[in-house]
């Protein structure tokens, strides 16, 4: 069955091929029926390696809703979003994600995130791009005057 919302995040994503302005990946985010923000990528337009589809479409979602979560939306996404993208998502809180393409078919394609996935469990220093931790007692004082705040925003 052919769904109007992922089918214009297919067309997003094939026009962005088309127009040269970046990779093969388009998003929308739908709220009562109505794709409200949209998004291709862009990562290699605007020099920006965030510029993914779906971060483009939740910023916008986000600044037309004038709110900093998804509640009551869902995204349509051509393609299973990678690990950034899935934890701008989850962050985002809509209410369900639909996705075209696979992983494996993007990893094909030259889109391959496993890597990523497969860095999560290491060891921090054993990592491709190792981490460090320093200065956590100065650091920590962030969290402190958060928990102190009374104008604070959880989210």
């Amino acid at each position: 069955m052919k769904n109007p919302f992922m089918a214009r995040a297919v067309e997003l994503s094939i026009e962005n091929v088309r127009t040269g302005r970046g990779g093969p990946f388009g998003a929308v985010v739908v709220k009562d029926g109505k794709i409200i923000a949209e998004g291709a990528n862009n990562v290699t337009a605007t020099n920006d390696p965030t510029a993914h589809a779906e971060i483009v479409a939740i910023r916008e979602a986000c600044r037309k809703l004038g709110a900093f979560e998804l509640t009551g939306c869902e995204i349509y996404t051509s393609c299973e979003p990678c690990p950034m993208c899935l934890g701008a998502i989850y962050w985002a809180r809509p209410d369900r994600i639909y996705y075209g393409n696979t992983a494996d078919d993007a990893a094909r394609t030259g889109f391959d995130d496993s890597h990523i996935y497969d860095e999560i469990p290491k060891d921090h220093g054993a990592r491709k791009i190792p981490m460090e931790q320093m200065m956590r007692d100065e650091a920590i004082e962030g969290f402190r005057a958060w928990e102190k705040s009374p104008n604070k925003i959880p989210y």
